[in-house]
């Protein structure tokens, strides 16, 4: 992934997209990822592929002590740590496959949109339990399955130009998919929700809410953004570190 983002155009592009230029409140599905936020005041955050830092941010600003943001993009880092933060936020370039958890560290993990990047979301599921603290969270949106499992993750189009389906194939066949991502190939993993959701039972976390990510209605009059209602691109995930016994 690093390669990718730090492309150029890539970049350029990714710079562009409102959510970038304006942040979370930008973010379609920012109204219900914020609420499955657990209290924030005094704890440990780990963000998992922070991109610019909003979530990091978003945290100390709510009372986190520590944040760890760590991406595999130099170019996010350099952009997230522009942006700013205060003493309790640190930046790190480093893939999530590379970080080394350590053991009962953070209260909180975060990440968005980036586990649709990893091919082996067990051992990843694995290594946030290890790292969470007893009753910690791990809070993270990715694509949906529906979206991932897409044929080149794009609609299929009518002669006007019009969206007329989003094609769905080898719902069952998990693992590389190419797409044209912001001017440039991008190789992410699709995960069926029993891969995503039965992987989490299996580590022991219990789950506190799943919920399919939609715009808010003053959203939609956004060109395009109404057809974010056809069919689920986001997939939000709150679990919780329980006992082993529970």
């Amino acid at each position: 992934m690093n390669q990718t983002y730090d492309n150029e155009i890539f970049f350029s592009q990714y710079a562009r997209m409102p959510r970038s230029r304006e942040g979370l409140k930008a973010a379609g599905e920012w109204h219900q990822l914020k609420p499955l936020f657990p209290a924030l005041e005094g704890k440990c955050v780990l963000d998992l592929g922070c991109g610019y830092g909003w979530h990091c941010r978003f945290c100390e600003e709510h009372g986190a002590a520590r944040i760890l943001g760590i991406d595999s993009s130099r170019r996010m880092i350099e952009e997230a740590r522009r942006r700013g933060g205060g003493n309790g936020v640190s930046y790190r370039v480093c893939g999530v496959e590379e970080y080394e958890f350590p053991e009962k560290a953070w209260d909180l993990v975060v990440s968005n949109l980036v586990l649709h990047y990893i091919q082996d979301l067990d051992s990843v599921f694995e290594r946030v339990w290890n790292t969470l603290r007893e009753g910690g969270i791990f809070l993270f949106n990715v694509e949906h399955p529906v979206f991932t499992a897409g044929v080149g993750q794009d609609w299929i189009y009518a002669e006007d130009g019009e969206p007329k389906f989003w094609p769905v194939d080898d719902y069952f066949v998990p693992g590389k998919r190419s797409t044209l991502f912001l001017g440039c190939q991008v190789e992410k993993y699709h995960h069926t929700l029993t891969q995503i959701l039965g992987g989490l039972l299996r580590q022991g976390f219990i789950l506190e809410a799943v919920e399919e990510a939609q715009p808010p209605e003053e959203m939609r009059q956004i060109p395009g953004m109404e057809q974010e209602m056809r069919r689920p691109m986001m997939l939000l995930v709150r679990a919780r570190k329980g006992s082993r016994a529970e």
